[in-house]
């Protein structure tokens, strides 16, 4: 038989193994495809924090410095309770970007707004410190408050070294160094409470 012959010239019987072979080839290549198909993964949400260059895209300056104002001001009130309060605040920051973002934001950028959250609060409630002390001349609240610390932490009061210490705190040299070392306390417990809030709000693999 010659190629390409449709009828076998002795017999006319039709030669039709050659579409029979080209009909399961393209059979055999549907499963094929299908298989590759159904091994692709989709991207999860997992997945953007994968690389620093997403990370990156995914930074939005603005909403960033949105939701830092918005959880620094919520920070000044709920500051009060010791530590905890410094953590929470970085943690609105995040439910605040994830609010207005729609998604939870990597950690290493969820501690971005933490931190910045926290400096935010740190100075709004520093600048309310220095302005009581200075114009209404609470200074001697804020020394008792110091004492009372310093009492709970270990340390003797009526000593000379710890009261002189302690007044120094109130001098303007005092006020920057406690300004400058707790703001980087602050930071750095909100930018804690930042990450852990990005663990806690971000959404679960599929199983």
């Amino acid at each position: 038989m010659e190629d390409g012959r449709p009828f076998c010239p002795q017999c006319r019987a039709p030669q039709i193994h050659v579409q029979i072979a080209a009909a399961a080839e393209s059979v055999t290549a549907v499963p094929e495809a299908t298989d590759h198909l159904a091994s692709t993964r989709l991207p999860e949400a997992r997945d953007f924090g994968s690389t620093q260059a997403v990370e990156s895209s995914l930074y939005d300056r603005a909403v960033v410095v949105r939701s830092a104002l918005k959880a620094g001001v919520l920070g000044v009130f709920i500051g009060i309770i010791p530590f905890i309060g410094i953590v929470l605040t970085g943690s609105c920051g995040v439910y605040f970007y994830r609010r207005e973002k729609g998604f939870a934001p990597p950690v290493r950028i969820a501690a971005r707004v933490g931190a910045a959250a926290g400096v935010v609060s740190f100075a709004i409630s520093s600048v309310l410190i220095v302005i009581r002390i200075v114009v209404l001349h609470a200074q001697q609240e804020y020394v008792d408050t110091v004492t009372k610390m310093a009492r709970l932490a270990g340390y003797n009061p009526a000593d000379p070294d710890i009261q002189a210490g302690i007044h120094s705190l109130f001098t303007p040299g005092g006020l920057v160094l406690t300004i400058f070392f707790g703001m980087i306390f602050s930071l750095a417990l909100a930018a804690l409470g930042g990450a852990v809030a990005a663990l806690l709000l971000r959404p679960r693999g599929r199983s």
